[in-house]
């Protein structure tokens, strides 16, 4: 909610702008992302902005920085999942991956990597702990490794295909669509 502060005092904390960050970033995208429309967000002045950065190029350091912790616990939590039985561990990161939160500020992180490098490099990083979190699932399901490894691209593409080809909002059958789309890459 805008203005509201997470601190005990009254002044903004940095995940308080990083927040305001991620809410523009997931609504509007990069080019949304100034001083002003941040300052606006969160009602208040630029001085407040100035205080805990030195101007835009600290700041989206820190949102990328951020996004990284973010991918981080997600990482934390494929670990967690990963004495489920592999369709049970491919069915939560296809969850995870649809939740609204998650699916417009994935993609708008993807958009902001194809003009920064920095951020290209942290996607690219948090891909890589996921896709290897799903090539053990399906070597975990009985699937020879370049088997493992095929069916881990093709899942992998399918879901960054779905965050370009969605709307605001996951499919309302997104789920159901989902299962059909397990019960396809675990037959053998």
């Amino acid at each position: 909610m805008a203005g509201e502060r997470t601190s005990s005092s009254n002044r903004l904390s940095v995940d308080d702008w990083l927040q305001a960050g991620y809410t523009i970033l997931a609504a509007e995208g990069i080019k949304a992302l100034k001083i002003d429309r941040l300052c606006r967000h969160l009602e208040v002045t630029k001085g407040s902005f100035y205080w805990h950065f030195d101007g835009m190029p600290s700041y989206r350091t820190a949102l990328v920085q951020g996004w990284g912790e973010l991918r981080d616990r997600d990482r934390r939590s494929i670990e967690e999942i990963g004495s489920l039985p592999p369709r049970d561990r491919l069915r939560h990161m296809m969850a995870s991956l649809i939740t609204p939160g998650h699916w417009t500020l994935e993609r708008a992180m993807r958009e902001w990597a194809r003009t920064d490098d920095e951020v290209a490099e942290s996607v690219r990083a948090a891909d890589r702990r996921v896709w290897a979190a799903v090539r053990t699932a399906f070597l975990d399901s009985g699937f020879a490794p370049d088997e493992a490894e095929l069916r881990a691209d093709a899942t992998f593409a399918v879901g960054i295909g779905l965050l370009h080809l969605s709307g605001p909002v996951p499919h309302p059958r997104q789920a159901a669509r989902s299962e059909r789309f397990l019960d396809l890459m675990l037959a053998t």
